[in-house]
Protein backbone atom coordinates (compact mmCIF):
# COMPACT_ATOMS: atom_id res chain seq x y z
CA UNK A 1 0.00 0.00 0.00
CA UNK A 2 2.90 2.65 0.17
CA UNK A 3 3.08 2.56 -3.90
CA UNK A 4 -0.41 3.98 -3.44
CA UNK A 5 -0.22 6.10 -0.31
CA UNK A 6 -3.02 4.96 1.36
CA UNK A 7 -3.53 3.07 5.17
CA UNK A 8 -6.10 0.30 4.72
CA UNK A 9 -7.69 -0.89 1.50
CA UNK A 10 -10.90 -3.64 1.39
CA UNK A 11 -13.27 -4.84 -1.18
CA UNK A 12 -16.65 -5.33 -1.22
CA UNK A 13 -19.48 -6.59 -3.93
CA UNK A 14 -21.75 -3.83 -5.65
CA UNK A 15 -24.73 -5.63 -3.93
CA UNK A 16 -27.35 -3.36 -3.17
CA UNK A 17 -27.54 -1.50 0.59
CA UNK A 18 -30.92 -2.46 0.78
CA UNK A 19 -30.50 -3.26 4.61
CA UNK A 20 -30.11 0.80 5.08
CA UNK A 21 -33.12 1.73 2.77
CA UNK A 22 -35.99 2.06 5.32
CA UNK A 23 -33.43 3.43 7.74
CA UNK A 24 -32.61 6.52 5.31
CA UNK A 25 -36.46 6.88 4.39
CA UNK A 26 -36.64 7.20 8.34
CA UNK A 27 -34.28 9.68 8.90
CA UNK A 28 -35.82 11.88 5.70
CA UNK A 29 -39.15 11.81 7.11
CA UNK A 30 -38.13 12.65 10.64
CA UNK A 31 -36.07 15.77 9.58
CA UNK A 32 -32.72 14.08 10.76
CA UNK A 33 -30.84 14.80 7.58
CA UNK A 34 -29.07 17.74 7.14
CA UNK A 35 -29.39 18.67 3.79
CA UNK A 36 -25.61 17.99 2.37
CA UNK A 37 -26.67 14.24 1.49
CA UNK A 38 -27.33 12.79 -2.03
CA UNK A 39 -30.70 13.22 -2.60
CA UNK A 40 -32.09 10.42 -4.13
CA UNK A 41 -32.35 7.53 -1.68
CA UNK A 42 -32.37 4.99 -4.49
CA UNK A 43 -28.98 5.92 -5.71
CA UNK A 44 -27.14 5.31 -2.22
CA UNK A 45 -28.69 2.27 -1.92
CA UNK A 46 -28.45 0.67 -5.30
CA UNK A 47 -24.64 1.16 -7.05
CA UNK A 48 -26.12 0.03 -10.21
CA UNK A 49 -27.92 3.29 -10.89
CA UNK A 50 -25.05 5.14 -10.58
CA UNK A 51 -22.55 2.84 -12.93
CA UNK A 52 -23.28 0.60 -15.46
CA UNK A 53 -22.31 -2.87 -14.82
CA UNK A 54 -21.26 -2.15 -11.01
CA UNK A 55 -19.07 -5.52 -9.78
CA UNK A 56 -17.27 -4.20 -7.22
CA UNK A 57 -16.33 -1.57 -4.59
CA UNK A 58 -13.16 -0.45 -3.86
CA UNK A 59 -13.19 0.90 -0.10
CA UNK A 60 -9.85 3.04 1.13
CA UNK A 61 -8.85 4.66 4.39
CA UNK A 62 -6.34 7.27 5.09
CA UNK A 63 -4.99 8.05 8.60
CA UNK A 64 -5.00 11.72 10.03
CA UNK A 65 -3.56 13.50 13.21
CA UNK A 66 -5.51 13.82 15.92
CA UNK A 67 -2.86 16.34 17.92
CA UNK A 68 -0.61 19.09 16.99
CA UNK A 69 2.89 18.99 17.57
CA UNK A 70 3.78 22.36 17.47
CA UNK A 71 0.79 24.14 19.53
CA UNK A 72 1.17 27.86 19.47
CA UNK A 73 1.49 29.60 23.55
CA UNK A 74 -1.30 30.62 25.03
CA UNK A 75 -2.19 34.41 24.95
CA UNK A 76 -5.25 35.69 26.23
CA UNK A 77 -5.11 39.12 24.17
CA UNK A 78 -5.52 36.66 21.52
CA UNK A 79 -8.17 34.43 21.94
CA UNK A 80 -8.09 31.59 19.14
CA UNK A 81 -10.68 28.82 17.33
CA UNK A 82 -10.32 25.94 16.26
CA UNK A 83 -10.91 23.55 13.35
CA UNK A 84 -12.44 19.98 13.96
CA UNK A 85 -9.24 17.67 13.29
CA UNK A 86 -10.94 16.43 10.04
CA UNK A 87 -10.57 20.18 8.30
CA UNK A 88 -6.37 19.86 9.63
CA UNK A 89 -4.18 19.75 7.02
CA UNK A 90 -4.87 19.84 2.96
CA UNK A 91 -8.77 19.37 1.97
CA UNK A 92 -9.41 15.42 2.01
CA UNK A 93 -11.42 15.80 -0.64
CA UNK A 94 -8.19 16.07 -2.71
CA UNK A 95 -6.13 13.90 -0.78
CA UNK A 96 -8.24 10.78 -1.42
CA UNK A 97 -8.93 11.88 -4.75
CA UNK A 98 -5.51 11.68 -5.74
CA UNK A 99 -4.83 8.35 -4.04
CA UNK A 100 -7.86 6.82 -5.76
CA UNK A 101 -6.13 8.13 -8.68
CA UNK A 102 -3.32 5.94 -8.61
CA UNK A 103 -5.13 2.86 -7.62
CA UNK A 104 -7.01 3.46 -11.16
CA UNK A 105 -4.02 4.26 -12.95
CA UNK A 106 -2.63 1.18 -11.56
CA UNK A 107 -5.28 -1.21 -12.77
CA UNK A 108 -5.78 0.65 -15.86
CA UNK A 109 -2.11 -0.75 -16.60
CA UNK A 110 -2.79 -4.33 -16.09
CA UNK A 111 -7.06 -4.46 -17.58
CA UNK A 112 -7.39 -1.24 -20.08
CA UNK A 113 -10.94 -1.81 -20.39
CA UNK A 114 -11.43 -1.54 -16.89
CA UNK A 115 -13.65 0.96 -15.60
CA UNK A 116 -14.15 2.90 -12.54
CA UNK A 117 -16.14 5.84 -10.46
CA UNK A 118 -14.69 7.33 -7.38
CA UNK A 119 -15.95 9.32 -4.87
CA UNK A 120 -15.80 10.97 -1.25
CA UNK A 121 -18.48 11.80 1.03
CA UNK A 122 -19.67 14.39 -1.58
CA UNK A 123 -20.57 11.09 -3.72
CA UNK A 124 -24.01 8.91 -3.90
CA UNK A 125 -22.57 6.06 -2.11
CA UNK A 126 -22.33 6.14 2.10
CA UNK A 127 -18.68 5.92 2.95
CA UNK A 128 -18.74 4.44 6.15
CA UNK A 129 -21.37 2.01 4.88
CA UNK A 130 -18.86 0.18 2.15
CA UNK A 131 -16.21 0.70 4.17
CA UNK A 132 -17.66 -1.44 6.78
CA UNK A 133 -19.01 -3.53 4.28
CA UNK A 134 -15.13 -4.07 2.68
CA UNK A 135 -13.86 -5.13 5.96
CA UNK A 136 -12.15 -1.78 6.93
CA UNK A 137 -13.38 -1.34 10.33
CA UNK A 138 -17.43 -1.06 12.27
CA UNK A 139 -19.58 1.46 12.10
CA UNK A 140 -19.72 3.02 15.61
CA UNK A 141 -22.73 4.00 17.68
CA UNK A 142 -21.85 7.50 16.85
CA UNK A 143 -21.89 7.14 13.00
CA UNK A 144 -18.28 6.49 12.38
CA UNK A 145 -16.11 4.11 10.64
CA UNK A 146 -13.82 2.25 13.47
CA UNK A 147 -10.49 0.79 11.92
CA UNK A 148 -8.83 -1.61 14.85
CA UNK A 149 -5.10 0.37 13.63
CA UNK A 150 -6.09 3.80 13.12
CA UNK A 151 -9.75 4.25 15.31
CA UNK A 152 -12.39 6.51 13.73
CA UNK A 153 -9.48 9.37 12.75
CA UNK A 154 -9.57 8.04 9.12
CA UNK A 155 -11.05 9.29 5.77
CA UNK A 156 -12.44 7.31 3.74
CA UNK A 157 -13.30 7.08 -0.19
CA UNK A 158 -14.51 4.13 -2.22
CA UNK A 159 -14.53 3.71 -6.26
CA UNK A 160 -16.88 1.50 -7.69
CA UNK A 161 -15.94 -0.77 -10.54
CA UNK A 162 -16.56 -3.39 -13.45
CA UNK A 163 -14.26 -5.39 -11.88
CA UNK A 164 -15.49 -8.71 -9.94
CA UNK A 165 -12.76 -8.13 -6.99
CA UNK A 166 -13.28 -10.99 -3.90
CA UNK A 167 -15.01 -9.53 -1.63
CA UNK A 168 -13.25 -9.04 1.95
CA UNK A 169 -15.24 -10.22 5.41
CA UNK A 170 -17.03 -7.88 7.34
CA UNK A 171 -15.29 -6.82 10.92
CA UNK A 172 -17.91 -7.60 13.73
CA UNK A 173 -19.15 -4.91 16.05
CA UNK A 174 -16.94 -4.13 18.90
CA UNK A 175 -19.05 -1.28 20.62
CA UNK A 176 -20.31 -3.60 23.18
CA UNK A 177 -22.63 -2.13 25.86
CA UNK A 178 -19.90 1.30 25.53
CA UNK A 179 -22.40 4.61 25.32
CA UNK A 180 -19.35 7.24 26.05
CA UNK A 181 -19.68 8.87 23.26
CA UNK A 182 -23.91 8.85 23.26
CA UNK A 183 -22.99 10.06 26.95
CA UNK A 184 -20.70 12.95 25.47
CA UNK A 185 -22.32 14.33 23.07
CA UNK A 186 -23.85 18.11 24.04
CA UNK A 187 -26.70 18.04 22.72
CA UNK A 188 -28.04 14.58 22.40
CA UNK A 189 -27.80 14.69 18.70
CA UNK A 190 -26.44 10.61 18.25
CA UNK A 191 -29.40 8.29 18.52
CA UNK A 192 -27.02 4.88 20.00
CA UNK A 193 -27.62 2.70 16.90
CA UNK A 194 -24.87 3.85 14.82
CA UNK A 195 -27.41 7.12 13.13
CA UNK A 196 -27.33 10.37 14.56
CA UNK A 197 -30.34 13.34 14.28
CA UNK A 198 -27.87 15.04 12.16
CA UNK A 199 -29.64 18.92 12.32
CA UNK A 200 -28.73 18.51 16.00
CA UNK A 201 -24.97 17.95 15.50
CA UNK A 202 -22.94 20.57 16.29
CA UNK A 203 -20.60 19.37 13.10
CA UNK A 204 -23.52 20.34 11.15
CA UNK A 205 -24.61 23.79 13.21
CA UNK A 206 -21.16 25.16 12.53
CA UNK A 207 -21.65 24.00 8.71
CA UNK A 208 -24.71 26.68 8.70
CA UNK A 209 -25.37 30.12 6.95
CA UNK A 210 -28.18 31.57 8.74
CA UNK A 211 -28.59 32.68 12.58
CA UNK A 212 -27.10 29.93 14.69
CA UNK A 213 -29.41 28.92 17.01
CA UNK A 214 -29.30 30.14 20.85
CA UNK A 215 -29.42 26.65 22.18
CA UNK A 216 -26.06 25.78 20.08
CA UNK A 217 -24.14 28.87 20.92
CA UNK A 218 -22.45 27.70 24.24
CA UNK A 219 -22.03 24.52 23.12
CA UNK A 220 -19.60 24.89 19.84
CA UNK A 221 -17.27 26.71 22.94
CA UNK A 222 -14.72 28.39 20.71
CA UNK A 223 -15.01 25.81 18.00
CA UNK A 224 -15.87 27.25 14.77
CA UNK A 225 -15.79 24.22 12.25
CA UNK A 226 -16.94 21.08 13.15
CA UNK A 227 -17.13 18.86 15.95
CA UNK A 228 -14.68 16.15 17.65
CA UNK A 229 -16.30 15.19 20.87
CA UNK A 230 -17.71 11.83 19.94
CA UNK A 231 -14.77 10.79 18.53
CA UNK A 232 -12.43 12.23 21.59
CA UNK A 233 -14.25 10.26 24.11
CA UNK A 234 -14.54 6.64 21.96
CA UNK A 235 -11.84 4.56 23.85
CA UNK A 236 -11.00 2.65 20.66
CA UNK A 237 -9.11 6.53 20.29
CA UNK A 238 -6.84 6.50 22.97
CA UNK A 239 -3.23 7.14 22.50
CA UNK A 240 -4.31 7.20 18.78
CA UNK A 241 -2.23 9.79 16.44
CA UNK A 242 -1.02 8.87 13.21
CA UNK A 243 1.37 10.83 11.00
CA UNK A 244 1.23 9.30 7.86
CA UNK A 245 0.78 11.65 5.56
CA UNK A 246 2.85 15.04 4.83
CA UNK A 247 -0.29 17.24 3.49
CA UNK A 248 -2.39 16.33 6.34
CA UNK A 249 -0.63 18.14 8.93
CA UNK A 250 -1.99 20.57 10.90
CA UNK A 251 -0.90 24.70 10.18
CA UNK A 252 -1.47 25.67 13.96
CA UNK A 253 -2.05 29.33 12.48
CA UNK A 254 -4.64 28.06 10.09
CA UNK A 255 -6.53 25.52 12.33
CA UNK A 256 -6.45 27.70 15.80
CA UNK A 257 -6.81 30.90 13.64
CA UNK A 258 -7.08 34.50 16.07
CA UNK A 259 -10.53 35.21 16.29
CA UNK A 260 -10.54 39.15 16.20
CA UNK A 261 -8.30 38.25 13.14
CA UNK A 262 -11.09 36.35 11.23
CA UNK A 263 -13.65 39.34 11.74
CA UNK A 264 -12.86 41.75 9.05
CA UNK A 265 -11.01 39.47 6.26
CA UNK A 266 -11.72 40.15 2.81
CA UNK A 267 -12.88 36.95 0.49
CA UNK A 268 -9.17 37.28 -0.49
CA UNK A 269 -7.39 36.70 2.51
CA UNK A 270 -9.96 34.14 3.13
CA UNK A 271 -9.15 32.20 0.38
CA UNK A 272 -5.46 32.62 1.18
CA UNK A 273 -5.84 31.40 4.62
CA UNK A 274 -8.39 28.99 4.97
CA UNK A 275 -9.25 27.83 1.23
CA UNK A 276 -7.14 25.00 1.19
CA UNK A 277 -8.66 23.37 4.46
CA UNK A 278 -11.79 20.98 3.99
CA UNK A 279 -13.76 23.83 6.41
CA UNK A 280 -13.94 26.08 4.10
CA UNK A 281 -15.85 24.87 1.90
CA UNK A 282 -19.00 26.84 3.29
CA UNK A 283 -17.53 30.10 2.58
CA UNK A 284 -16.37 32.65 5.26
CA UNK A 285 -19.67 33.44 6.83
CA UNK A 286 -20.27 30.54 8.90
CA UNK A 287 -16.73 30.86 10.70
CA UNK A 288 -16.70 34.15 10.89
CA UNK A 289 -20.46 34.14 12.52
CA UNK A 290 -18.71 31.36 14.91
CA UNK A 291 -15.86 33.24 15.94
CA UNK A 292 -18.15 35.98 17.03
CA UNK A 293 -19.84 33.18 19.20
CA UNK A 294 -16.71 31.87 20.03
CA UNK A 295 -15.34 35.62 21.54
CA UNK A 296 -18.55 35.24 23.35
CA UNK A 297 -18.03 31.96 24.90
CA UNK A 298 -14.67 33.18 25.64
CA UNK A 299 -16.22 36.54 27.32
CA UNK A 300 -13.14 38.59 25.61
CA UNK A 301 -13.63 42.39 26.62
CA UNK A 302 -10.75 43.32 23.84
CA UNK A 303 -13.21 41.94 21.16
CA UNK A 304 -16.06 44.57 21.80
CA UNK A 305 -14.96 47.71 20.10
CA UNK A 306 -14.27 45.06 16.65
CA UNK A 307 -17.79 43.73 17.08
CA UNK A 308 -19.44 47.23 17.89
CA UNK A 309 -17.71 48.17 14.20
CA UNK A 310 -19.32 44.73 12.72
CA UNK A 311 -22.97 45.69 14.02
CA UNK A 312 -22.65 49.19 12.48
CA UNK A 313 -20.50 48.69 8.86
CA UNK A 314 -20.83 44.79 8.33
CA UNK A 315 -23.29 44.37 4.95
CA UNK A 316 -24.75 41.06 6.41
CA UNK A 317 -27.40 40.61 8.82
CA UNK A 318 -26.67 37.35 10.08
CA UNK A 319 -23.06 38.87 10.94
CA UNK A 320 -24.75 42.40 12.34
CA UNK A 321 -27.03 40.54 15.06
CA UNK A 322 -24.46 37.80 15.95
CA UNK A 323 -22.61 40.56 16.74
CA UNK A 324 -25.17 41.87 18.86
CA UNK A 325 -25.42 39.19 20.89
CA UNK A 326 -21.66 38.62 21.24
CA UNK A 327 -21.56 42.10 22.58
CA UNK A 328 -24.46 41.94 25.09
CA UNK A 329 -23.04 38.76 26.32
CA UNK A 330 -19.05 39.82 26.86
CA UNK A 331 -20.16 43.54 28.52
CA UNK A 332 -20.42 43.19 32.24
CA UNK A 333 -22.22 46.32 33.34
CA UNK A 334 -25.00 48.62 31.91
CA UNK A 335 -23.49 50.58 29.08
CA UNK A 336 -26.21 53.48 27.42
CA UNK A 337 -24.01 54.07 24.96
CA UNK A 338 -23.98 50.62 23.52
CA UNK A 339 -27.71 50.35 24.00
CA UNK A 340 -28.27 53.38 21.55
CA UNK A 341 -25.95 52.08 19.18
CA UNK A 342 -27.52 48.99 18.46
CA UNK A 343 -30.90 50.62 18.70
CA UNK A 344 -29.99 52.56 15.67
CA UNK A 345 -28.91 49.81 13.71
CA UNK A 346 -32.40 48.02 14.84
CA UNK A 347 -34.29 50.90 12.87
CA UNK A 348 -32.53 50.05 9.75
CA UNK A 349 -32.96 46.53 9.96
CA UNK A 350 -35.47 44.47 7.81
CA UNK A 351 -34.89 40.79 8.21
CA UNK A 352 -36.87 39.19 10.85
CA UNK A 353 -34.58 37.06 12.78
CA UNK A 354 -31.73 39.91 12.82
CA UNK A 355 -34.55 42.07 14.29
CA UNK A 356 -35.12 39.57 17.18
CA UNK A 357 -31.90 39.19 17.90
CA UNK A 358 -31.19 42.84 18.05
CA UNK A 359 -33.87 43.30 20.96
CA UNK A 360 -33.33 40.18 22.53
CA UNK A 361 -29.42 41.96 22.67
CA UNK A 362 -30.67 45.13 23.90
CA UNK A 363 -32.92 43.13 26.63
CA UNK A 364 -29.87 41.74 27.69
CA UNK A 365 -27.35 44.84 27.70
CA UNK A 366 -30.40 46.84 29.70
CA UNK A 367 -30.47 44.39 32.60
CA UNK A 368 -26.79 44.74 33.39
CA UNK A 369 -26.16 46.52 36.16
CA UNK A 370 -24.86 49.76 37.05
CA UNK A 371 -20.91 49.84 37.81
CA UNK A 372 -20.16 50.59 41.20
CA UNK A 373 -18.88 53.99 41.77
CA UNK A 374 -14.89 53.72 43.32
CA UNK A 375 -15.21 54.73 47.01
CA UNK A 376 -12.28 57.77 47.44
Amino acid sequence: MEEFAIDKIGFASAEPFVHFEDSLREQKAKGFTTGFEHPIIEERIYPEKIFEGAQSIISIALAYPSRMDNNLPYNKEERRGSFARASWGEDYHHILSDRMQRIINFIKNEIPDARFKPMVDTGELMDVVVAERAGLGFIGRNGLLVTKEFGSYVYLGEIITNIPFAPDSKVDYGCGDCNRCITACPTQALLGDGRMNAQRCLSYQTQTKGHLAEEFRRKITHVIYGCDICQMTCPYNKGIDFHNHLEMEPNPEHVTPVLKDMLNLSNKEFKKQFGHLAGSWRGKKPLQRNAIIALANYRDQTALTYLLDLIENDPRPVIRASAAYAVSVIQREKNPSMVDLIQQQLQRESDPETIEEMQDAIDRLQSKKNRKSKRS
